[in-house]
């Protein structure tokens, strides 16, 4: 037995749902730990088995519920999600989390539900757009109608500018105006010495960096002054099938308000089918696979599609007081103003009255399981003998599935001095299928946190691996991104893949098998075979890794190479650090 373990939780998490007591949580009211005690070994081991398998599943359970609608931003599902999320901080014998004395933060978004009708005339032959078989389209402008009329088509390779590696996709050539396609992920440059793997000096090699990610091609969109553009939706590159860019987009769609209320946003983001862009390219005189195989080429230029692409978009905006939960567990007096923030997003996809059949998204494994671990977590550190010395910060966050907006909403906003805030360490997402001899560190390489996870898994007997599937970009895709772009080092892990017991191949193939079957779609639902040991020790790693960055002398640190160590020493400096 791995030391740690309550050795009656390392069963299926079912059963322990259904059994008597066993893992089931403790029913009285937590009291918060008294200012000064001793952390003994014994101590913190106590306090990190109240981390289980039961209360795990049952937190999951109650907050993937059919009652729960989704966990949808601005819905009668955030309501309930924030009162219980709320309640459960409050019963573990937390504090309101926000200065002001409340437990929320106010993150003010708009929701738009759109309907558009958009057609492509390329070379005299008119090409419809079809929802949801080969497009989606969206505004984030905050307005009733947005028009595009026989707007130019322009392929511009990955759309990608990074003056770092002497890559510029657009040569100069004016797209003002106009409609850019532009495909998924980073250019996929050949290995000169090994034309079989990718160039390691260029965009990470086979790693996903930022400018792979759709965010980054709308807001390259914007800052171009395109008129639309359109991402061509490929399976493998974009990490996720052409269900999940249509189950996600293809309903009310969420942004934070800016100032203009967006108006300064490039008119029309969207998505296209591979197909579509295929059947594009033809028309125009062009194969999409050799425009494909050029784009990876240094010396690429824009290429006219010989057309025009019309968006007609009808939207009804509505202004939504979305929130973040929050709740502190406040350090001794001498550290109090130092934070260690954990994060994990209560959000999931709502509902869909489209949908015959199942119409709810009930993400139970995202982002429910991340939520409910969170509530372990803070749940463990009340029941320390003493307050840890720096305070910890317990974020429930809205939106991310919209684009981390409420991650984002708080980094620019913070509630506590970045400068002061020593760590984020992110949930998104627990395994379910089982122990494993590993931990699996997305973005590894990044920061020191990794050192302590190294060192809290020795104590288990795993180790710490890099992410297997660096291309699918995942270190973009969630919560802790927007604090580490401030400059904040964050910590994000995911399930190991080397499962007790197991073929070799099996972690993979489950992995693959959710994002196929379950990942963004009503399926994501607690299922029988779950099995939440391997969960309670991912779990227990990140307590005694906040633990040892709440107790520590020595700050986190961005490693050398990372893009965000920059930042992080100019906020240290300019806070006198």
């Amino acid at each position: 037995m791995r030391k740690g373990l309550n050795s009656s939780c390392l069963v299926p998490a079912l059963a322990l749902a259904l059994a008597p007591g066993g893992c089931a949580r403790r029913e009285e009211p937590s009291v918060s730990p008294a200012p000064t005690a001793s952390l003994t070994p014994a101590a913190i081991e106590a306090a990190a088995a109240t981390i289980t398998a039961g209360d795990l599943l049952r937190h999951t359970r109650v907050l993937s519920s059919d009652e729960f609608e989704g966990r949808a931003p601005g819905t009668p599902g955030e309501e309930k999600t924030v009162a219980y999320l709320t309640g459960e901080f409050r019963r573990i014998g937390l504090e309101p989390g926000n200065p002001n004395g409340t437990w929320t933060q106010d993150v003010p978004l708009v929701g738009i539900s759109t309907q558009a009708t958009s057609w492509l005339d390329v070379a005299g032959r008119r090409i419809e757009l079809s929802f949801p078989d080969n497009y989606v389209a969206v505004s984030r402008r905050v307005t009733q109608d947005v028009h595009v009329e026989a707007a130019e088509l322009v392929f511009v390779g990955y759309g990608v500018v990074a003056p770092e590696y002497g890559w510029d996709d657009y040569k100069g050539v004016d797209v003002r105006g106009k409609t850019i396609v532009m495909l998924i992920n980073d250019p996929a440059v050949p290995d000169p010495s090994d034309p079989t793997r990718l160039d390691p000096s260029l965009f990470r090699g086979p790693a996903m960096t930022y400018y792979g990610r759709w965010t980054y091609k709308y807001e390259i969109a914007t800052e171009r002054g395109a008129a639309a553009a359109l991402i061509v939706h490929e399976t493998g590159p974009a990490g996720y099938p052409w269900q999940v860019v249509t189950g996600s987009w293809g309903r009310e769609n969420f942004d934070i308000v800016a100032a203009d209320r967006n108006m300064g946003r490039v008119p029309i983001e969207g998505w296209i089918t591979r197909e579509l862009a295929e059947k594009l390219c033809a028309a125009a005189g062009q194969d999409f696979a050799q425009l494909k195989a050029a784009a990876v080429r240094r010396d690429f230029r824009p290429v006219s599609l010989n057309g025009k692409a019309t968006f007609h978009v009808r939207q009804s905006p509505r202004e939504v007081r979305s929130k973040n939960v929050v709740a502190k567990l406040a350090g001794s007096p001498q550290r109090r103003d130092e934070v260690v923030v954990f994060t994990a997003h209560w959000d999931h996809l709502g509902r869909d009255s489209t949908l015959a059949g199942d119409q709810i998204y009930n993400g139970a494994k995202d982002n429910a399981s991340g939520t409910a671990a969170l509530l372990e977590l803070a749940e463990a550190y009340a029941a320390l003998p003493r307050r840890p010395d720096r305070s910890l910060l317990f974020l429930a966050v809205t939106a991310e599935e919209q684009g981390l907006l409420g991650a984002k909403y708080y980094a620019q906003n913070p509630l506590y001095p970045l400068a002061r805030t020593l760590a984020n360490l992110n949930i998104d997402g627990v395994n379910q299928w089982g122990r494993t001899r590993d931990i699996v560190v997305v973005g590894k390489g990044m920061s020191t946190l990794e050192d302590l996870l190294e060192q809290a898994a020795a104590r288990q007997g795993r180790v710490v691996d890099p992410d297997p599937e660096p291309e699918k970009g995942f270190y973009y895709r969630s919560d802790h991104f927007e604090l580490a772009k401030q400059g904040v080092p964050a910590l994000y892990t995911d399930e190991g893949i080397d499962y007790i017991g197991r073929p070799h191949e099996w972690g993979l193939e489950k992995r693959d098998e959710y994002t196929q079957r379950d990942y963004h779609k009503p399926s994501d639902e607690v299922k029988p075979d779950w099995d939440l040991a391997g969960a309670v020790e991912d779990i227990r790693l990140f307590f005694d890794v906040g633990l040892a960055v709440a107790q520590g002398d020595a700050w986190p640190e961005w490693k050398e190479g990372s893009e965000f160590r920059a930042r992080r020493l100019e906020m240290l400096r300019a806070g006198g650090q």
